[in-house]
């Protein structure tokens, strides 16, 4: 069996240290926890009928979302309850993300607001807004 050269490379051996040093502060040394944040990710989009907002709410009970417009915003608030067990458990990582939430998503003035549905399925809140008939888009013929 033949091998052949190999050319060292001392920055990627630079690297491949400081790799396993990281590696190894990471398990003695543990990082100060973050506070994290939990917000929802929506999908904004219009047909010519109405603007459609969904909000992915994993986790989250319905009657723990209270949705409002106001000023030309749509606010979406609730909480994210954590689930407690009287058992005593040893966690390794925690990576979901409890509490309160509140997300705001600027409206065009041109919507029916007293006319918006909201619903709730499979953890994802839609709502739907009917355009103002001035909004509709409208063509203009050319003389």
């Amino acid at each position: 069996m033949r091998r052949g050269l190999m050319m060292w490379s001392p920055f990627a051996e630079i690297e491949r240290i400081k790799r396993e040093f990281d590696r190894l502060l990471e398990e003695l040394v543990p990082r100060e926890e973050v506070e994290k944040v939990f917000a929802p990710v929506v999908d904004v989009y219009e047909t010519d009928q109405e603007l459609v907002v969904k909000a992915e709410l994993p986790g989250v009970k319905k009657e723990n979302v209270e949705v409002s417009i106001r000023d030309n915003s749509l606010h979406i608030r609730g909480e994210k309850k954590e689930e407690k067990e009287e058992k005593t458990e040893t966690y390794h990582r925690v990576e979901r993300v409890y509490g309160k939430f509140e997300r705001v998503v600027p409206l065009p003035s041109e919507i029916k607001v007293e006319s918006a549905k909201a619903e709730f399925k499979d953890g994802i809140l839609e709502i739907r807004i009917p355009k103002a008939e001035g909004a509709k888009e409208r063509k203009i013929e050319i003389a």
